[in-house]
Protein backbone atom coordinates (compact mmCIF):
# COMPACT_ATOMS: atom_id res chain seq x y z
CA UNK A 1 0.00 0.00 0.00
CA UNK A 2 1.52 3.25 -1.01
CA UNK A 3 2.79 5.70 2.04
CA UNK A 4 2.25 8.98 3.52
CA UNK A 5 4.11 10.02 6.57
CA UNK A 6 3.26 13.08 8.49
CA UNK A 7 6.15 15.05 10.05
CA UNK A 8 6.12 17.71 13.24
CA UNK A 9 9.34 19.78 13.17
CA UNK A 10 10.32 23.62 14.21
CA UNK A 11 8.26 24.51 11.44
CA UNK A 12 5.19 22.84 11.96
CA UNK A 13 3.30 19.75 11.03
CA UNK A 14 3.22 18.07 6.75
CA UNK A 15 3.07 15.40 5.19
CA UNK A 16 6.12 14.42 4.06
CA UNK A 17 4.89 12.35 0.60
CA UNK A 18 3.00 15.47 -0.72
CA UNK A 19 3.96 18.80 0.11
CA UNK A 20 1.07 20.07 2.07
CA UNK A 21 1.63 21.60 5.90
CA UNK A 22 -1.13 21.40 8.55
CA UNK A 23 -1.50 24.87 10.62
CA UNK A 24 2.04 25.94 9.64
CA UNK A 25 3.16 29.12 12.03
CA UNK A 26 5.36 30.31 9.13
CA UNK A 27 4.82 30.54 4.92
CA UNK A 28 4.70 27.76 3.13
CA UNK A 29 3.86 27.01 -0.60
CA UNK A 30 0.32 24.93 0.12
CA UNK A 31 -1.33 24.83 3.38
CA UNK A 32 -4.40 23.41 5.49
CA UNK A 33 -5.90 26.26 7.82
CA UNK A 34 -8.07 24.40 10.68
CA UNK A 35 -8.97 28.01 11.53
CA UNK A 36 -7.94 31.78 11.90
CA UNK A 37 -6.72 32.23 15.43
CA UNK A 38 -3.25 33.81 15.20
CA UNK A 39 -1.25 31.01 16.43
CA UNK A 40 -2.65 28.48 13.48
CA UNK A 41 -2.15 31.32 10.36
CA UNK A 42 0.65 32.37 8.11
CA UNK A 43 1.10 34.28 4.52
CA UNK A 44 1.34 30.86 2.82
CA UNK A 45 1.37 31.36 -0.79
CA UNK A 46 -1.83 28.67 -1.34
CA UNK A 47 -4.28 28.23 1.55
CA UNK A 48 -6.78 25.12 1.82
CA UNK A 49 -9.52 26.28 4.18
CA UNK A 50 -13.41 26.93 4.50
CA UNK A 51 -14.36 30.51 3.39
CA UNK A 52 -15.35 32.29 6.98
CA UNK A 53 -11.82 30.76 7.93
CA UNK A 54 -9.96 32.47 4.77
CA UNK A 55 -12.33 35.82 5.37
CA UNK A 56 -11.31 35.85 8.91
CA UNK A 57 -7.55 35.07 7.40
CA UNK A 58 -7.64 38.16 5.39
CA UNK A 59 -9.12 40.50 7.89
CA UNK A 60 -5.51 40.05 9.84
CA UNK A 61 -2.85 39.52 7.23
CA UNK A 62 -4.44 41.21 4.19
CA UNK A 63 -5.15 39.53 0.64
CA UNK A 64 -4.23 36.52 0.32
CA UNK A 65 -2.24 35.07 -2.53
CA UNK A 66 -3.93 32.00 -3.69
CA UNK A 67 -6.63 31.07 -1.20
CA UNK A 68 -8.68 27.63 -1.87
CA UNK A 69 -12.38 27.70 -0.10
CA UNK A 70 -13.39 23.95 0.20
CA UNK A 71 -16.90 23.49 1.92
CA UNK A 72 -17.17 21.03 4.46
CA UNK A 73 -18.20 17.49 3.88
CA UNK A 74 -17.13 17.97 0.05
CA UNK A 75 -14.62 16.00 -1.02
CA UNK A 76 -11.48 16.90 -3.18
CA UNK A 77 -8.57 15.44 -4.67
CA UNK A 78 -4.88 16.72 -4.38
CA UNK A 79 -2.63 14.61 -6.49
CA UNK A 80 -2.55 11.26 -5.14
CA UNK A 81 -5.09 12.11 -2.13
CA UNK A 82 -8.43 12.70 -1.39
CA UNK A 83 -9.00 15.42 0.81
CA UNK A 84 -12.69 15.85 2.78
CA UNK A 85 -13.27 19.19 5.76
CA UNK A 86 -15.23 18.37 8.47
CA UNK A 87 -16.15 20.90 11.15
CA UNK A 88 -14.26 21.22 13.98
CA UNK A 89 -17.03 23.47 16.56
CA UNK A 90 -14.14 25.50 17.74
CA UNK A 91 -14.76 29.04 16.20
CA UNK A 92 -16.60 29.79 13.36
CA UNK A 93 -15.15 27.59 9.82
CA UNK A 94 -13.00 25.91 11.94
CA UNK A 95 -12.16 22.57 10.20
CA UNK A 96 -11.06 18.80 10.54
CA UNK A 97 -9.03 17.41 7.50
CA UNK A 98 -9.28 13.67 6.68
CA UNK A 99 -6.55 12.78 3.61
CA UNK A 100 -7.46 9.48 2.69
CA UNK A 101 -5.66 7.33 -0.04
CA UNK A 102 -6.15 3.57 -1.74
CA UNK A 103 -8.75 3.26 1.43
CA UNK A 104 -6.69 4.50 4.01
CA UNK A 105 -7.47 7.60 6.09
CA UNK A 106 -5.99 10.01 8.66
CA UNK A 107 -8.01 13.04 10.56
CA UNK A 108 -6.11 16.17 11.79
CA UNK A 109 -8.64 17.96 14.07
CA UNK A 110 -6.81 21.43 14.75
CA UNK A 111 -8.21 22.87 17.74
CA UNK A 112 -11.66 21.16 18.49
CA UNK A 113 -15.05 22.40 20.59
CA UNK A 114 -17.58 19.01 21.33
CA UNK A 115 -19.24 20.89 23.38
CA UNK A 116 -21.65 23.23 21.15
CA UNK A 117 -21.41 27.08 20.36
CA UNK A 118 -23.89 29.79 20.15
CA UNK A 119 -21.74 31.16 17.28
CA UNK A 120 -19.92 28.14 15.45
CA UNK A 121 -21.09 25.19 13.30
CA UNK A 122 -21.47 21.93 15.34
CA UNK A 123 -18.38 19.43 15.37
CA UNK A 124 -18.71 16.34 13.03
CA UNK A 125 -17.03 13.36 14.27
CA UNK A 126 -14.80 12.44 10.93
CA UNK A 127 -14.46 8.65 10.79
CA UNK A 128 -10.76 7.79 10.44
CA UNK A 129 -8.07 4.81 10.79
CA UNK A 130 -5.62 6.96 12.18
CA UNK A 131 -6.48 10.18 14.60
CA UNK A 132 -3.80 13.51 15.04
CA UNK A 133 -5.75 15.24 17.63
CA UNK A 134 -4.47 17.79 19.85
CA UNK A 135 -4.56 17.76 23.64
CA UNK A 136 -4.89 21.69 24.88
CA UNK A 137 -7.13 20.49 27.76
CA UNK A 138 -5.85 16.61 27.82
CA UNK A 139 -5.29 16.06 31.05
CA UNK A 140 -7.78 14.83 33.66
CA UNK A 141 -8.21 17.65 36.12
CA UNK A 142 -9.86 20.05 33.01
CA UNK A 143 -13.37 19.17 32.87
CA UNK A 144 -15.87 21.79 31.85
CA UNK A 145 -18.72 23.06 33.35
CA UNK A 146 -22.02 22.80 31.58
CA UNK A 147 -21.71 25.78 29.09
CA UNK A 148 -25.30 27.03 30.10
CA UNK A 149 -24.16 27.18 33.53
CA UNK A 150 -21.19 29.24 32.73
CA UNK A 151 -23.03 31.77 30.13
CA UNK A 152 -25.64 32.08 33.58
CA UNK A 153 -22.74 33.12 36.01
CA UNK A 154 -21.72 35.29 33.19
CA UNK A 155 -25.06 37.08 33.35
CA UNK A 156 -24.99 37.27 37.00
CA UNK A 157 -21.37 39.11 36.97
CA UNK A 158 -22.51 41.51 34.87
CA UNK A 159 -25.68 42.26 37.51
CA UNK A 160 -23.54 42.23 39.99
CA UNK A 161 -21.50 45.26 38.57
CA UNK A 162 -24.09 47.25 37.67
CA UNK A 163 -25.68 46.63 41.00
CA UNK A 164 -22.46 47.64 42.66
CA UNK A 165 -21.79 50.72 40.53
CA UNK A 166 -19.15 49.49 38.66
CA UNK A 167 -18.39 48.80 34.53
CA UNK A 168 -18.46 45.31 33.53
CA UNK A 169 -15.61 44.33 31.52
CA UNK A 170 -15.67 40.87 29.53
CA UNK A 171 -12.07 39.58 28.29
CA UNK A 172 -12.15 37.23 25.60
CA UNK A 173 -10.07 36.68 22.44
CA UNK A 174 -11.41 38.09 19.89
CA UNK A 175 -12.45 35.37 17.36
CA UNK A 176 -14.61 33.05 18.89
CA UNK A 177 -15.69 33.36 22.56
CA UNK A 178 -15.97 37.24 22.69
CA UNK A 179 -18.41 36.80 20.40
CA UNK A 180 -20.41 33.63 21.90
CA UNK A 181 -20.22 36.51 25.24
CA UNK A 182 -21.82 38.82 23.26
CA UNK A 183 -24.54 36.46 21.86
CA UNK A 184 -25.40 35.45 25.12
CA UNK A 185 -25.03 38.89 27.15
CA UNK A 186 -26.91 40.43 24.02
CA UNK A 187 -29.90 37.92 24.22
CA UNK A 188 -30.53 39.23 27.70
CA UNK A 189 -31.02 42.59 27.25
CA UNK A 190 -27.92 44.02 28.16
CA UNK A 191 -26.09 46.87 26.17
CA UNK A 192 -22.54 46.01 24.50
CA UNK A 193 -19.62 47.90 22.88
CA UNK A 194 -15.94 45.84 21.87
CA UNK A 195 -12.70 47.38 21.24
CA UNK A 196 -12.19 47.24 16.97
CA UNK A 197 -10.80 44.20 16.77
CA UNK A 198 -13.65 42.40 18.55
CA UNK A 199 -16.34 44.56 16.55
CA UNK A 200 -14.39 43.69 13.47
CA UNK A 201 -14.70 39.76 13.99
CA UNK A 202 -18.23 40.79 14.57
CA UNK A 203 -19.02 41.97 11.07
CA UNK A 204 -17.32 38.79 10.13
CA UNK A 205 -19.66 36.54 11.22
CA UNK A 206 -22.49 38.22 10.43
CA UNK A 207 -21.16 38.39 6.73
CA UNK A 208 -20.72 34.31 7.29
CA UNK A 209 -24.32 34.50 8.56
CA UNK A 210 -23.90 34.29 12.13
CA UNK A 211 -26.59 36.16 14.21
CA UNK A 212 -25.44 38.76 16.31
CA UNK A 213 -27.03 41.03 18.77
CA UNK A 214 -26.34 45.06 17.94
CA UNK A 215 -22.57 45.53 19.18
CA UNK A 216 -21.08 49.22 19.49
CA UNK A 217 -17.86 50.15 18.56
CA UNK A 218 -15.68 50.97 22.09
CA UNK A 219 -14.82 54.83 21.87
CA UNK A 220 -12.86 55.09 25.24
CA UNK A 221 -16.67 55.48 27.34
CA UNK A 222 -19.62 53.17 28.20
CA UNK A 223 -22.95 53.92 28.43
CA UNK A 224 -25.80 52.81 30.43
CA UNK A 225 -26.00 49.28 31.56
CA UNK A 226 -23.49 49.21 28.87
CA UNK A 227 -20.98 45.81 28.87
CA UNK A 228 -17.45 46.59 27.42
CA UNK A 229 -15.81 43.71 25.44
CA UNK A 230 -11.66 43.45 25.33
CA UNK A 231 -9.08 41.42 24.52
CA UNK A 232 -6.97 40.20 27.07
CA UNK A 233 -3.71 41.68 26.11
CA UNK A 234 -5.14 45.04 26.52
CA UNK A 235 -6.28 44.55 30.14
CA UNK A 236 -3.99 47.00 31.54
CA UNK A 237 -3.59 48.78 28.83
CA UNK A 238 -5.39 52.48 28.83
CA UNK A 239 -8.73 51.07 27.32
CA UNK A 240 -9.77 51.17 31.11
CA UNK A 241 -8.91 54.64 32.18
CA UNK A 242 -12.39 56.48 31.70
CA UNK A 243 -14.82 53.90 32.96
CA UNK A 244 -15.73 54.38 36.22
CA UNK A 245 -14.62 51.06 38.90
CA UNK A 246 -13.96 49.01 35.98
CA UNK A 247 -14.37 45.01 36.95
CA UNK A 248 -12.63 42.52 34.51
CA UNK A 249 -13.83 38.75 33.94
CA UNK A 250 -11.66 36.54 32.22
CA UNK A 251 -13.33 33.72 29.95
CA UNK A 252 -10.91 30.96 30.04
CA UNK A 253 -10.84 27.61 30.10
CA UNK A 254 -7.76 28.05 32.17
CA UNK A 255 -9.85 28.84 35.11
CA UNK A 256 -9.85 25.37 36.32
CA UNK A 257 -6.31 26.21 37.33
CA UNK A 258 -7.34 28.68 39.73
CA UNK A 259 -5.74 32.14 38.65
CA UNK A 260 -2.40 30.77 37.73
CA UNK A 261 -0.70 31.28 34.44
CA UNK A 262 -2.57 32.61 32.16
CA UNK A 263 -5.77 33.71 33.92
CA UNK A 264 -3.98 36.55 36.06
CA UNK A 265 -4.48 39.88 36.02
CA UNK A 266 -8.60 39.51 36.27
CA UNK A 267 -10.80 39.96 38.78
CA UNK A 268 -12.94 37.14 37.95
CA UNK A 269 -12.66 33.95 35.81
CA UNK A 270 -15.10 32.09 34.17
CA UNK A 271 -14.37 28.68 32.77
CA UNK A 272 -15.75 29.38 29.41
CA UNK A 273 -13.54 27.67 26.78
CA UNK A 274 -13.87 26.72 22.97
CA UNK A 275 -11.79 24.04 23.11
CA UNK A 276 -12.66 20.33 24.40
CA UNK A 277 -12.31 19.02 27.94
CA UNK A 278 -10.81 16.05 28.74
CA UNK A 279 -13.53 13.21 28.61
CA UNK A 280 -14.50 15.26 25.42
CA UNK A 281 -11.18 14.37 24.07
CA UNK A 282 -11.08 10.95 25.13
CA UNK A 283 -14.76 10.42 23.55
CA UNK A 284 -14.04 11.95 20.45
CA UNK A 285 -11.04 10.11 19.85
CA UNK A 286 -12.93 6.84 20.81
CA UNK A 287 -16.02 8.08 18.51
CA UNK A 288 -13.66 8.55 15.37
CA UNK A 289 -13.20 4.39 15.18
CA UNK A 290 -9.19 4.99 14.88
CA UNK A 291 -6.89 2.61 15.83
CA UNK A 292 -3.83 4.27 15.65
CA UNK A 293 -4.30 7.87 17.98
CA UNK A 294 -1.33 10.41 17.85
CA UNK A 295 -1.46 13.44 20.66
CA UNK A 296 -0.21 16.90 19.79
CA UNK A 297 0.53 19.82 21.84
CA UNK A 298 -0.73 20.59 25.39
CA UNK A 299 -1.13 17.49 27.58
CA UNK A 300 -0.19 14.61 25.24
CA UNK A 301 0.89 12.38 26.97
CA UNK A 302 -1.81 11.90 29.68
CA UNK A 303 -4.45 12.10 26.63
CA UNK A 304 -2.48 9.54 24.78
CA UNK A 305 -2.02 7.30 27.76
CA UNK A 306 -5.98 7.61 28.61
CA UNK A 307 -6.68 6.49 24.92
CA UNK A 308 -3.91 3.58 25.51
CA UNK A 309 -5.84 2.31 28.84
CA UNK A 310 -9.12 2.38 26.48
CA UNK A 311 -7.23 -0.17 24.21
CA UNK A 312 -6.46 2.24 21.32
CA UNK A 313 -2.45 2.39 19.94
CA UNK A 314 -2.25 6.16 21.25
CA UNK A 315 1.01 8.14 21.57
CA UNK A 316 2.15 11.66 21.54
CA UNK A 317 3.41 13.18 18.40
CA UNK A 318 7.01 14.34 19.40
CA UNK A 319 9.27 17.62 17.47
CA UNK A 320 11.70 15.52 14.86
CA UNK A 321 9.42 12.31 14.64
CA UNK A 322 8.33 11.08 11.29
CA UNK A 323 4.86 8.69 11.30
CA UNK A 324 4.02 5.91 8.79
CA UNK A 325 0.44 6.09 8.47
CA UNK A 326 -0.25 4.86 5.34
Amino acid sequence: MARVDVELGPSGMRLSSYPLWLDAPRKQELAFVSHAHADHIARHARVIATRPTLALMASRLGKLEEPLSVPYRQPFELGPLTLELFSAGHVLGSAQLRVTREGRSVVYTGDLNVHGSLTAEPVEVAACDVLVIEATFGHPRYVFPPRAEVFGLLRRFVERCFASGQSPVVLGYALGKSQEAIRCLGEAGFGLAAHATIHEVCELYRENGVTLPPVRRFDGELHEREVLFLPPNLRRSGALEKLRQPRTVMLTGWALDGGHGKGRGADELLPLSDHADFPGLVDYALRTGAKKVFTVHGHCEHLAQALRARGLDARPLQASAQLELF
